[in-house]
């Protein structure tokens, strides 16, 4: 195989995968309501049994931990508002409860991944379909421009020890794509908040190429073909859901 050919080889099967997650996805958004809950609890349930798998957790724990995850993501929407963090918690420390190493780190990214999961829901039920759709968008321009850039410019690596492939070329042009994400769709009132969302959600591929490099493996499973699993195509998107739900308790969504 021809360098051109191993440099994007992975091409066809990242497309043909993400035309499919584009479609379902969009059609979950676009329904919102209980489409789009089971939707996010699919996909939270799946990430939740590909971190214990990373973790060392055999079959016995992270069958049984993915669908307790799902299922507490299904029912957060129609708990009482007091009831919802204890339950997604609670999950959690089942989970730290049954692995045997690296409980911590489980601990806190099974707590993010839950978190952002119901900030999704929050942000669709709550917000509106326009600023899950801007929230999209930034995520994909990212990852897109960061893709592409990476590949054509190449250059020093961004942190070569934790995810050897992320260069300075492919983490700037995603940061240039998500401000004009922003001012598509709120003028320059949204370019800094979408470039700080960008990059959370380079920081959650960080993060989880991190935990890759800690268990030996380089994919989270290989459920989508083109991406490897779950973990490795919404580590970004699951980054910046968390930081704009942590972002909006506190200062809340700028009107656009």
């Amino acid at each position: 195989m021809s360098s051109e050919g191993g440099k994007w080889g992975d091409l066809p099967a990242r497309m043909g995968s993400a035309a499919v997650l584009l479609t379902v996805g969009a059609s979950a958004i676009w329904l919102g309501g209980f489409w789009f809950h089971e939707f996010v609890a699919l996909i939270g349930g799946g990430m939740i049994w590909e971190l214990t798998r990373l973790v060392g957790g055999g079959p016995k724990v992270s069958v049984p931990m993915g669908i307790l995850a799902a299922v507490a993501l299904v029912l957060a929407p129609i708990l009482p508002g007091q009831a919802v963090l204890p339950v997604l918690l609670a999950v959690v420390l089942a989970g730290v409860s049954q692995i045997k190493k690296d409980r911590l780190i489980y601990g806190a990214y099974a707590a993010g991944l839950m978190l952002a999961c119901l900030g999704l829901i929050l942000l669709r039920d709550v917000r509106g379909i326009y600023w899950v759709v801007w929230l999209v968008v930034v995520v994909v321009a990212t990852d897109v421009a960061g893709y592409f850039a990476g590949r054509l410019i190449g250059g020093p690596k961004f942190w070569p020890k934790v995810s050897p492939k992320k260069t300075w070329a492919g983490t700037t042009a995603g940061w240039v794509a998500a401000a004009i994400v922003g001012l598509i769709f709120g003028g320059p009132p949204l370019v800094v908040l979408s470039v700080l969302t960008s990059f959370a959600s380079q920081m959650g591929d960080v993060a989880e190429s991190a935990i890759k490099r800690r268990a030996g493996i380089k994919d989270s499973s290989n459920l989508i073909p083109g991406h490897g699993g779950l973990l490795d195509r919404f580590d970004a998107m699951m980054a910046a859901a968390l930081f704009v739900l942590l972002l909006g308790a506190v200062l809340g969504l700028p009107a656009v």
